[in-house]
């Protein structure tokens, strides 16, 4: 099973992460991101008699991950849903919450999936293949302006109204509906020595509308606030600047917009202690090992 994790997907910041959760073997734990199950399996690891792990997905490919384990309970269901599904399984709070918000290497390895531009395949980029639109039914069905919009906003392209605009002439001719098509029409408009970096912003764009992903992010961070328990810890790893914002923005103010407010005496209320600073990153050893996992970013909080 060890060697199937690894290829499915390599754990980022696998041990600073968990015992950043200070786990306790009679805890209850939620594992936002199953995916091939790495953190899912070192949590497990640590629980003893009236321990308990509830791990959610919503990719139908990480099902094949799940672990055969009594304290162990897989939730199939995008992670915007925290609360409904504690509640649906008699939980009211927990004493630990685990999100890795990176996409694993499965999804980009897989051609089929659509999330990468280094291979061909339809252009799909679903996460729950069993729903929603496709990237294809982004890029042919949306106006040009919202085109330029989901460019600027989730890719942060200075081009993106360039990109819109090529792409709704393209499609006027046919439509687009593989990556190597959508790549023809993209790629001259990015210079040989950026083009790798620019057209992962078009790909990262176009997989965050897809998913509806800052949105989802929003409710499960919001909900964290109401489901750890006193003492209980929300461990997140990032990736880009768009999730990592909403995500220290949750911790130190306890909104996802960075709101503060204070008390009489001039005290943020936040229901959050960090617990780390200063973000935690891969070491070298890890980033020669495990490339994706450069951009990472871990933060730790305690609910007060």
């Amino acid at each position: 099973m060890e060697n199937e994790e690894r290829t499915y997907h390599i754990p980022v910041l696998l041990m600073p992460s968990v015992d950043g959760m200070n786990i306790r073997p009679d805890g209850i734990y939620a594992d936002m991101t199953f995916g091939g199950g790495g953190h899912s399996r070192e949590i497990l690891s640590r629980l003893g008699d009236g321990g308990r792990l509830l791990s959610f997905d919503q990719d139908e490919d990480a099902e094949r991950n799940i672990v055969d384990n009594p304290h162990f309970t897989f939730v199939r269901s995008n992670f915007r849903y925290l609360k409904n599904f504690l509640r649906y399984h008699g939980i009211e709070q927990v004493d630990g919450i685990l999100a890795d918000l990176g996409v694993s290497s499965h999804h980009f390895d897989d051609s089929e999936r659509g999330f990468s531009f280094r291979g061909d395949g339809p252009l799909d980029m679903r996460m729950n293949k069993r729903a929603g639109i496709t990237a294809a039914d982004v890029v042919n069905n949306y106006s040009e302006e919202r085109l330029a919009d989901i460019f600027y906003l989730y890719g942060e392209l200075k081009n993106s109204r360039k990109i819109a605009s090529v792409l709704a002439k393209a499609r006027a001719i046919q439509p687009i509906n593989t990556i190597g098509e959508f790549l023809e029409v993209i790629k001259p408009l990015f210079g040989r020595e950026r083009e790798k970096k620019e057209l992962a912003k078009v790909f990262q764009a176009l997989r965050i509308e897809v998913n509806h992903e800052m949105e989802a992010l929003k409710e499960m961070l919001c909900a964290t606030a109401e489901v750890l328990r006193p003492g209980g810890r929300l461990v997140v790893i990032t990736y880009h600047s768009l999730e990592d914002r909403l995500v220290k923005n949750m911790m130190k103010t306890g909104n996802v917009e960075g709101k503060m407010e204070k008390d009489f005496y001039g005290n943020v209320e936040t229901p959050f202690r960090l617990v780390n600073n200063k973000v935690i990153v891969p070491s070298d050893e890890e980033i020669a090992e495990n490339p994706r996992s450069r951009s990472a970013k871990l933060r730790i909080a305690e609910k007060k």
